[in-house]
């Protein structure tokens, strides 16, 4: 039997949530089950696992879209918003300190050991986080050969954008080969997917930020380190942001609570300030409470379709594969001497090692590691 729940009492859930929530969105969601199933029986066991599913099937930040969610589940429209608001905000607000404090001070040269350390753990996070990943959606052959264009075609710089739907496509033009009789082409597509067109942005306007932002957050799959390789392309290619600066937002996004987009506030702030850091915290997230909203009447027949099926499990694979090229070009411009190759050894190690222990450590630990051995 599921429990009633007040507006209140949900906002100081996710205002608990969104303050102590450090680990990723793995992390996030088992939390939530603590709190949501066993604590507070606001939902069954079985009807938590339908909106983890749920989340798997359309665009977005997973944790996020689990808390609005179940904000939805137990107060309708204003639960859904209030939800999502305490469990984003804590993590925007304090990765927009962090974001002040680098800009004021983040090149003056006394804090470069510390950085110098962190991008090398920073690799070993996401290589950490990606392996599971990878297992999981490696399904079969058909699959590994898409994963392996995909990455072969991000190492030569095709838009991520493009990898990702030619993948999906591909797959769902196979499976509808295989079993056309029993395929129905009217099943669920994803065809706001259709619609995303790619634009060189020229400028850092905040019309930009904001058309850029809205993009990546309507049609990101996977793991929010996916989030990392548009940004690269969006934005260290086109010269608005540095790859330095792309690599210290995802430290901040690890030593902070919450989800790991709020580094787009970070970023946001780097490259228009105050009000680049608003609207590109808004666009990042305005899809997931869209998509929660619209399509949680229609999640079943989502989950019930072969093609739709076929199709995620490509963009999965692509997804992985993206975060993969991500990583080997960090490692060209971070991995260049014996400390940063040492750094990313410890830090790999202990990743993989150690999966429960919190990311914000090893992030911690390659800072002070990466200070100390420049003091040899």
């Amino acid at each position: 039997m599921e429990h009633k729940a007040s507006l209140k009492d949900i906002a100081k859930l996710f205002l608990k949530l969104g303050i102590i929530g450090f680990g990723g969105p793995a992390a996030h969601i088992a939390m939530m089950q603590d709190e949501v199933v066993t604590k507070r029986k606001w939902l069954t066991e079985q009807h938590f696992l339908d909106l983890i599913g749920a989340t798997n099937l359309i665009p977005g930040p997973n944790s996020t879209e689990m808390a609005i969610h179940i904000g939805h589940e137990k107060g309708g429209w204003k639960g859904l918003i209030i939800a999502g608001l305490c469990f984003i905000l804590p993590a925007v607000f304090i990765t927009g300190i962090f974001a002040y404090l680098y800009k004021q001070y983040g090149q003056v040269p006394e804090f470069q050991p510390f950085i110098y350390g962190i991008k090398p753990a920073i690799i070993a996070i996401i290589l950490g986080a990606i392996f599971p990943l990878a297992k999981k959606s490696l399904k079969s052959t058909e699959l590994i050969i898409i994963g392996l264009l995909v990455l072969l075609g991000s190492l030569f710089n095709i838009n991520e954008i493009y990898l990702m739907l030619g993948a999906g496509f591909v797959a769902l033009f196979l499976t509808y080969l295989r079993d056309r009789k029993n395929s129905n082409l009217n099943s669920f597509l994803p065809l706001t997917l259709l619609q995303i067109t790619n634009t060189t942005i020229l400028s850092a306007t905040n019309a930009n930020l904001f058309w850029i932002f809205l993009k990546i957050g309507a049609i990101l799959y996977g793991s929010g380190y996916v989030l990392f390789a548009f940004l690269d392309t969006e934005l260290v290619l086109t010269g608005l942001l540095t790859r330095q600066q792309l690599i210290d937002a995802i430290a901040v996004g690890q030593f902070t609570p919450g989800p790991v987009f709020s580094s787009v506030t970070f970023i946001g702030y780097q490259i228009n300030g105050f009000t680049g850091a608003i609207v590109s915290t808004i666009a990042i997230f305005l899809p997931s409470f869209v998509f929660v909203a619209l399509l949680n009447p229609i999640v079943k027949k989502m989950r019930n379709s072969k093609l739709f099926s076929a199709f995620l499990d490509a963009v999965n694979v692509a997804s992985v594969a993206i975060i993969v090229a991500v990583c080997f070009e960090m490692s060209k411009d971070t991995i260049t001497d014996w400390r940063t190759i040492l750094i990313a050894v410890l830090s790999i190690v202990i990743a993989f090692g150690y999966k429960k222990l919190n990311s914000a450590f090893i992030v911690l630990g390659g800072s002070l590691i990466g200070y100390l051995l420049t003091l040899i």
